[in-house]
């Protein structure tokens, strides 16, 4: 891809609003011309949640609970959902020269190739992992890490991914607006076996910095160039510094609001097999997530499959039906429990149903941090 060495950036405990300027500003410089392709491995000093490009943060985020929790809070360049990131996910930003619009193809076929660095990673450590929906790398149908891809002005590519060495679920529930009326431990249980973590295969003590050599040399061997360790320049600090205190920093970027309010939905219907409970999240009539729960008997990876098929989906009958044949297909017997036409008429059922959440008592003001729940800029390599 670039005849060039990489240049190979390593940070620890960064703050939230630097890591997102830093890996901007990456993408800026590079398509400039002004500093090499860089892969970049961080993690973050503690827990902070980041949405979106295009989330509305009160619709994404408890943010009342992230404030008495001294957790961050602030915006990505780049689309999808809202994540929570800490000392055990790896950030993983690759940035390159793109200055031809179609010089790689679409966002999904950069974020697939970008991740086959990732996925050489992961079979370094025995793990086989697979790219899979929109903008997931998954084993055996549960997530592992989630990807976003941005293309700054300057043609600059930034391939972004966070890597789920651990995860505190509990914690996660507590941050992100998921449409449990109450977080019970059968919950954390649940949404815990729709993930998967380093840790949890390969074991509690598995070293964080053997997960990002590991990494590096997935890269290197991937994309067949050389990764020279290096450090930020002046002039790159300098840059940072500025769109931290620019963007990154301000209530104007992270507590803009889209125009397309979530709505919630629920349905609960008998089956053959049991109680079916289905939750729903729609932005506008888009399926932004389904969650499936209940007393019925279904491996947990068929279920997180059935899921994770559904996310940033259409709302129509038939592409529902004609996304979820496939799944229903690759689990054959294991989804007796749940017959495709009935789960279609739930998810129907909790789409049609579907109302605003309640309003926050405060809804943000831009001009301000009225939740005191981002980082304040500067405070960072400084």
């Amino acid at each position: 891809m670039n005849d060039q060495a990489w240049r190979l950036l390593l940070d620890d405990e960064v703050e939230a609003g630097f890591g997102l300027a830093a890996d901007e500003t990456l993408a800026r410089r590079v398509g400039c011309g002004e500093s090499p392709p860089t892969l970049r491995l961080y993690s973050y000093r503690s827990h902070c949640a980041l949405v979106g490009r295009f989330q509305n943060v009160e619709q994404e985020l408890h943010l009342d609970f992230c404030r008495e929790h001294g957790i961050a809070v602030n915006r990505r360049p780049t689309g999808g959902g809202a994540i929570i990131m800490g000392a055990d996910q790896l950030g993983v930003a690759l940035t390159v020269p793109g200055r031809d619009r179609h010089a790689y193809g679409g966002a999904r076929q950069l974020m697939e190739r970008f991740s086959s660095g990732l996925r050489q990673a992961l079979e370094g450590l025995g793990i086989d992992a697979a790219f899979r929906r929109k903008n997931d790398l998954e084993i055996e149908g549960r997530k592992i890490a989630g990807l976003g891809i941005y293309r700054d002005r300057s043609g600059g590519l930034l391939f972004h991914a966070s890597l789920l060495v651990d995860l505190d679920v509990a914690l996660m529930l507590q941050v992100l607006r998921i449409p449990f009326e109450k977080i019970a431990d059968k919950d954390i249980a649940s949404v815990a076996s729709r993930t998967r973590t380093l840790r949890s295969i390969l074991g509690a003590d598995l070293p964080f910095d053997r997960v990002r050599g590991q990494v590096a040399e997935g890269y290197a061997s991937a994309f067949d160039i050389a990764l020279a360790p290096g450090e930020w320049s002046a002039s790159e600090a300098e840059a940072i510094a500025a769109l931290e205190r620019s963007r990154y920093g301000t209530g104007e970027w992270v507590f803009q609001r889209t125009e397309v309010p979530d709505l919630l939905g629920a349905s609960r219907v008998r089956t053959p097999g049991g109680l079916l409970e289905v939750r729903a999240t729609l932005a506008g009539k888009l399926i932004k997530a389904v969650y499936l729960s209940g007393d019925f008997f279904a491996p947990e990876a068929s279920v997180a499959d059935l899921e994770g098929s559904l996310r940033w989906h259409s709302g129509d009958p038939a592409a529902i039906r004609a996304t979820l044949a496939p799944v229903y297909a690759r689990w054959g017997q294991c989804l007796e429990a749940l017959p495709l036409e009935t789960l279609v008429a739930a998810i129907l059922q909790a789409t049609r149903q579907a109302q605003p959440p309640a309003e926050p008592d405060t809804v943000p003001d831009p001009s301000s941090d009225p939740y005191g729940c981002f980082v304040t800029p500067g405070t960072q390599h400084a």
